[in-house]
């Protein structure tokens, strides 16, 4: 990979606002950071991230009593324990219940095309603070008219902060404001005294979910197939072609014949491997599942 050394005159230290920075931060910095988190997670930063990635890491140096990147880098290099906190801290979280909701109703038509008698596998490979797989979740429930549908759902992402959240089940209320008040008193208790205003996901709800960390480069996968459905929502768009492609395919020996594939809205996987075919919106099915013409 190349980089762009000009970002950042050595001798800059101003912000893009023309205030002078907290941290020494040059473009060695910057193309040595975007290096790292190529390799260690396959986020792809374009040039134009450089004053988000000030500000994220930023912290983690006054965490560390640090004043300039250089400095840190040196520090992620030679302590094994700093990286996830270097990954944590670049990774974004943009999430919410239903998000993109028309997946929910072709979910639960899909598992319910699969017959009663199943025990249904779904994989929420980008799990953030949970909202994700807790409204699979919810439709599951809703599909079968029962708090313990035959559904296991694991949920992975590569931030561990996040997993902490989701694990939890616990969130401000305004966060399910945009659901319908059947769906809020069906699967949501309301905090009182000190947790006023915050409300937490039904237990029946948390114990459908396995929540895991996992990096999609790594080498093993802590999920296990066949998988009837796989989310990969708003998570491919951080990555270049090669590390897209490279997962899509190890996405194929987990999939049972049916499964679906669900991506984010302005995700699309068509040109980037033979093994998927477009189902519908931004679903996907294995192209050995379609039927012979």
């Amino acid at each position: 990979m190349k980089y762009n050394q000009s970002i950042i005159s050595p001798l800059d230290m101003s912000g893009p606002d023309g205030f002078e920075r907290e941290f020494e931060f040059n473009a060695r910095d910057f193309g040595e950071i975007k290096k790292l988190i190529y390799e260690r997670a396959g986020i792809s930063l374009s040039d134009s991230k450089q004053s988000l990635v000030y500000g994220r890491l930023g912290r983690r140096l006054r965490a560390l009593a640090m004043s300039t990147f250089s400095e840190y880098l040196a520090y992620l290099l030679s302590h094994e324990d700093e990286w996830q906190s270097f990954i944590n801290a670049l990774t974004t979280n943009l999430t919410s219940f239903f998000r993109e909701p028309h997946h929910f109703p072709i979910l639960a038509d899909h598992v319910k095309k699969l017959g009663r008698g199943k025990q249904i596998s779904l994989w929420c490979s980008a799990a953030s603070t949970g909202e994700e797989p807790y409204s699979m979740a919810m439709s599951m429930v809703e599909l079968f008219d029962s708090y313990r549908p035959p559904v296991q759902i694991v949920a992975t992402d590569i931030d561990t902060r996040v997993l902490e959240t989701a694990q939890r089940g616990v969130y401000s209320i305004d966060r399910i404001e945009k659901m319908s008040p059947v769906q809020a008193k069906r699967f949501f208790l309301k905090g009182k005294g000190g947790n006023e205003g915050m409300v937490k996901v039904r237990q029946e709800l948390i114990d459908m979910i396995t929540f895991r960390q996992l990096n999609l480069l790594d080498n093993v996968w802590p999920v296990r197939g066949p998988l009837d459905a796989i989310f990969c929502r708003n998570v491919m768009i951080y990555f270049d072609k090669i590390t897209q492609k490279k997962i899509l395919d190890r996405f194929v020996p987990l999939m049972a014949p049916h499964a679906l594939l669900f991506a984010g809205h302005s995700e699309s996987f068509v040109q980037l491997t033979d093994a998927f075919s477009l189902r519908g919106k931004t679903v996907y099915e294995l192209k050995s599942a379609e039927p012979k013409k």
